[in-house]
């Protein structure tokens, strides 16, 4: 017996519960839920005038008069107050410094690993993760410890007069005092923050066609050549992903600026939290966390618009 033919409205429903569907639906769901919603919670705290624990409400109706009130002073005390610029230029600095460093750093260890043998590649990828098996805490609190006078890590920095190198770079505030400087939350950062640059460029590098690299070589390029000209652009993605993974979170770090960091190292991080509880004033701090993503997510998005335009140009 034929199967009755489906109508337009069956096969809608068959379409949207499709295996397809629900891949492309589901992590849009998700930013949906996690990202999006609570930026518009945000955005509206931002705009509203705060009364004791409370929030006037935006919009009223009241004798026939539809009312908005939005309340933009706020951002009008961001653009004018150089406290909040000076410290949205502290994270980006910070920021990009400890992604510099972890780029550079990372990029030799990834590179080792995706050259090295198959047999030993798991073991290694199982150390660039091992320190995620302790608490991210600890570890911070850790290089406290190491930098502090009497430290082992600051014995062997002083030991080897590194410090006045440190202090005439302006890194640190004195020589021999290490912690509480630009130089102690530079280094925790890029501790806390190299696997995650570490792993997408594994990714990208040991899936490279090494044929590429002996037709380099077949041309007469030197190792050196093939590598800047052959393996860095095919790892370029690799590189983007890794950034991108670093400087992000790095922008709106909090808990490494507070343990290792001073007062001229000031970021973004610590003025929402003072903001928040100190000060409770949560339109301000909302202002100022909307400030901060859109300084995130707008030349990202700027930058993906020209990535795929080169894309399709290709």
């Amino acid at each position: 017996m034929n199967a009755a033919p489906m109508n337009g409205f069956q096969r809608l429903v068959i379409g949207a519960f499709s295996g397809r569907t629900l891949v492309i639906a589901l992590p849009f769901l998700f930013l949906l839920v996690f990202f999006l919603a609570p930026f518009f919670i945000v955005g509206k705290i931002s705009v509203s005038e705060m009364e004791a624990v409370t929030f006037k409400d935006l919009v009223t109706w009241s004798e026939g008069i539809l009312t908005i009130s939005l309340k933009f002073g706020t951002y009008q005390f961001i653009t004018q107050d150089a406290l909040y610029w000076q410290t949205y230029v502290n994270s980006l600095k910070y920021a990009g410094a400890t992604t510099l460093l972890c780029l550079f750093i990372g990029y030799p260890f990834a590179y080792f690993m995706a050259r090295a043998k198959s047999t030993i590649q798991p073991a290694l990828l199982m150390l660039v993760m091992l320190p995620f098996w302790t608490s991210f805490l600890l570890r911070v609190y850790s290089w406290r410890g190491l930098l502090t006078e009497g430290g082992w890590v600051a014995e062997i920095i002083v030991g080897l007069g590194l410090d006045q190198v440190l202090y005439s770079l302006g890194l640190i505030t004195a020589p021999g005092k290490l912690m509480h400087t630009p130089f102690s939350l530079v280094l925790g950062m890029t501790y806390t923050y190299l696997p995650f640059m570490i792993l997408p460029l594994y990714s990208n590098l040991a899936k490279m066609d090494l044929r590429l690299l002996e037709a380099a070589a077949d041309l007469g390029a030197t190792p050196w050549t093939a590598f800047w000209k052959v393996t860095v652009p095919l790892s370029k993605a690799g590189i983007i992903a890794g950034s991108m993974l670093v400087f992000i979170p790095c922008i709106g770090e909090f808990v490494i600026p507070e343990l290792l960091g001073g007062p001229e190292t000031l970021m973004i991080g610590r003025v929402l939290w003072d903001e928040f509880f100190s000060n409770n004033d949560w339109p301000m701090a909302s202002s100022v966390a909307v400030v901060m993503i859109l300084l995130i997510i707008v030349p990202l998005a700027i930058f993906n618009k020209y990535q795929a335009e080169a894309s399709e140009k290709r």
